[in-house]
């Protein structure tokens, strides 16, 4: 990168972003190496709190292990807020909001705990499980899951739309061939009961009685299959695409894409002799 284009950011915070919010470096590399591990583990302590004989032998252990991975995170997300330029971009983005989270909760129980009326405050504890969304910075294909998605949002909106009508219409049917007696009371319930059939759960609360209705049942059951499969075939005949396009770049010569991060608004996937963020036009 031509150090004329750099920003006049001290050096030291320079190195930290590169450590914080980049992998390409061998320290970053250990950082989310640490940080995975840490998560993971605090997932867990969480989930071994809630098991009644778990914290009755270990509770007290498990809390000093909450408060120890609590002040780790706090510190992470005090060490981004420092070091990113644009601090209040990352602070009420998806990763900020999940990283305060990670924090927040168990510091505003501390805060509010005391009275009996503040008991409700615990339930505070249960947001402590946003902290298995970080694990989402890990994964390096999550754009390309979300784009693909993005991409083939109307497609799946328009079959969705199909999808209801076809259950409006069935539990309508349903409705007039079974009745109340048989548990169809209501052109409601008879649409949950059809919703429940196309998407194959069967939870059986609710069944006909008649030929015709065990007939109609059936059919649903069948188109049901067919149906879980649509979505799937959009998603993944869009995510083929890119994959059909890298392998005609590759064959084309196309230089690769390199994955510093922008210091403004943290996007990747930047061209090697890109001097600007393409999505915000930072200087790199």
């Amino acid at each position: 990168m031509d150090s004329r284009l750099r920003d006049t950011t001290p050096g030291w915070k320079e190195r930290a972003y590169i450590i914080i919010f980049e992998s390409d470096t061998h320290a970053g590399r250990l950082y989310d190496i640490v940080l995975l591990t840490v998560i993971v583990l605090s997932v867990a302590t969480v989930m071994l709190d809630s098991v009644s004989t778990i914290n009755a032998a270990y509770g007290a252990f498990l809390r000093v292990l909450e408060w120890f991975f609590t002040l780790l995170f706090t510190l992470e997300y005090l060490a981004r807020l420092v070091v990113t330029r644009r601090k209040l971009a990352y602070a009420f983005s998806w990763l900020g909001i999940i990283d305060f989270l990670s924090t927040g909760p168990a510091l505003a129980a501390l805060v509010f705990s005391g009275g009996h009326y503040l008991l409700a405050i615990r339930t505070l504890r249960l947001l402590r499980m946003f902290r298995i969304f970080k694990l989402g910075k890990f994964v390096g294909e999550g754009e390309f899951i979300v784009d693909a998605l993005k991409a083939s949002r109307f497609k799946i909106m328009v079959f969705l739309t199909a999808v209801l009508t076809l259950t409006i219409v069935m539990g309508t049917l349903m409705y007039a061939i079974e009745g109340g007696e048989h548990g169809f009371t209501s052109i409601p319930k008879s649409v949950y009961w059809a919703i429940v059939t196309v998407t194959t759960v069967g939870y059986g609360d609710i069944s006909p009685v008649t030929i015709l209705g065990q007939t109609l049942a059936s059919l649903l059951m069948v188109m049901g299959y067919g149906i879980i499969a649509v979505p799937t075939g959009i998603v993944s005949a869009q995510m083929a695409m890119p994959t059909r396009a890298a392998a005609a770049a590759a064959a084309a010569a196309i230089p690769t894409y390199k994955m510093a991060a922008c210091q403004g608004c943290q996007a990747t996937n930047h061209r090697p002799d890109a001097a600007f963020c393409w999505r915000c036009g930072q200087p790199l």
